[in-house]
């Protein structure tokens, strides 16, 4: 375990000195800084910090490093792993006035962005000139792009155009010393060196932190349809999803959502216009998009013939706008519908799409075993199932002692089905005791490794991941 230095009045006045009124020293104003999405967690830094500038980044983390300081980067604290939380103390870096779009370059399709810009900004700023950045985590409207490249952030357009790694070309990155390198180049092809720029995707800041994001745009689609699908079984509306590719139809969207999740969302947003039979068990939200509205007609009717064997009830097609926009905010919403209605955890279980029948066995045979109720949603088409796991009657003691046991087996049971145990939220504070289960000895040492490389002095978000 790294000892870390305890902020000095002396350390205190170096920070006044760089930001003024931008440093945060009083408590009550910290408290929305010493929590995220993850459970009721909370852990307050020493100071908060909000630079402006790369500059100032470079010299608060050149400061802590010869000081042993430890340093937590923070976007817009809508993550479900714990990774931007202080929990050393230390420094508090706040990427919030780093919140420049700097340049959409229509010529190449590229966008040049500091990391608190908020994603849906971005991607309304880019469509304004016709082109899309495409991934869309159900926070959009209000988490950083930042934070979408700590946790290489998926969302449910992922299934048809991949997730944020696949559009960060190049990156500046204040290293824990306080230099400032650029990571790659703003090519599409480069195969110069080791590629350092996919290694920060998906850090969670620990190596580093990003002040300048390049990312690939790609030309927004003219045409969407979406349709909402009840199935009278759970387990074949998974069936349901893998032999919807195998049909050659691949979605831009393709949502799974339990009876309980849609309900429990419904209730939340106080909007009951979507229909929910007794007998419905779970739901696909399905989408297609591109540019031609008759191939999009035909990949419907392709969904609708794969569908007909899976025991499924009448098709809503979204006829409006309006109704789209009504079924993506249910199924957006479904995270904070959860939260709102009991304690919980998630888990971000990813496995290949095929075994999505399999992943959702073993979650209910699990529950029964331990006692907890589950209600499960996510990016089916990914193979992406969260599984928000309700406290309910569970006594405390059962719910710290006994829950872990079960989480630890949910997690064998993925690896054995081929998965892992994130696909997007990240491993951050609450999943690195089980990362024993998806990596050998050998696979985790080579990354603490690489994390000594970058941080030897052990500053940069410590205690996640490993």
């Amino acid at each position: 375990m790294k000892k870390y230095t305890k902020l000095s009045d002396q350390d205190i006045s170096f920070f006044e000195t760089v930001y003024g009124d931008r440093m945060i020293t009083d408590k009550e104003f910290m408290s929305t800084y010493a929590q995220d999405e993850t459970e009721d967690l909370i852990y307050y830094p020493a100071v908060v910090v909000i630079p402006i500038s790369t500059k100032e980044v470079s010299n608060t983390l050149k400061y802590c490093s010869e000081n042993k300081i430890p340093v937590t980067p923070a976007g817009a604290r809508t993550g479900l792993s714990g990774g931007s939380l202080p929990i050393f103390g230390g420094v508090l870096l706040s990427s919030e006035k780093l919140n420049r779009i700097i340049e959409i370059d229509e010529k190449n399709h590229q966008v040049v962005t500091e990391p608190g810009v908020i994603t849906e900004v971005l991607q309304d700023a880019v469509k304004a000139k016709g082109l899309f950045y495409p991934p869309d985590p159900a926070s959009k409207g209000s988490c950083f792009i930042g934070g979408n490249i700590a946790e290489n952030s998926g969302g449910p357009k992922a299934v048809k155009y991949g997730v944020t790694a696949d559009y960060v070309l190049n990156l500046e990155l204040v290293l824990p010393n306080g230099e400032i390198i650029w990571t790659g180049a703003n090519v599409l092809k480069n195969a110069t060196g080791y590629n350092l720029t996919q290694l920060i995707v998906g850090s969670e800041g620990t190596l580093g932190m990003v002040t300048k994001i390049v990312l690939k745009l790609i030309p927004h689609p003219t045409n969407d349809l979406l349709m909402l699908v009840p199935f009278f079984d759970a387990e074949k509306a998974c069936e349901a999803v893998a032999a919807i590719f195998r049909a050659g139809i691949t979605p831009s969207g393709l949502e799974f959502m339990e009876r309980d999740a849609l309900i429990w969302t419904q209730k939340f947003t106080n909007d009951t216009s979507i229909h929910v039979a007794d007998n419905h068990a779970a739901h696909l939200l399905i989408e297609v998009d591109g540019f031609d509205s008759e191939q999009l007609m035909k990949e419907c009717e392709g969904i609708i013939n794969v569908i007909e064997d899976f025991e499924t009830d009448e098709i809503l097609f979204a006829d409006s706008a309006a109704q789209k926009d009504t079924l993506w905010s249910l199924r957006r919403k479904v995270g904070e519908a959860v939260k709102a209605q009991s304690t919980y955890k998630e888990e971000d279980t990813v496995v290949p799409r095929f075994e999505l029948p399999k992943l959702l066995n073993k979650i209910k045979s699990i529950g029964d075993s331990y006692g907890f109720k589950s209600v499960c949603y996510g990016h089916a088409g990914d193979g992406n199932l969260h599984v928000n796991i309700i406290k309910g009657d569970l006594t405390d003691d059962q719910w710290e002692n006994e829950l872990p046991k079960a989480i630890r087996e949910l997690f064998s049971e993925v690896v054995k089905l081929g998965g892992t145990l994130s696909g997007e939220h990240g491993i951050g504070l609450v999943q690195k005791p089980y990362m024993d289960i998806a990596f050998p000895n050998i696979t985790l040492q080579i990354m603490r490794d690489i994390k000594q490389v970058f941080d030897p002095k052990g500053i940069m978000n410590p205690g996640k991941i490993f």
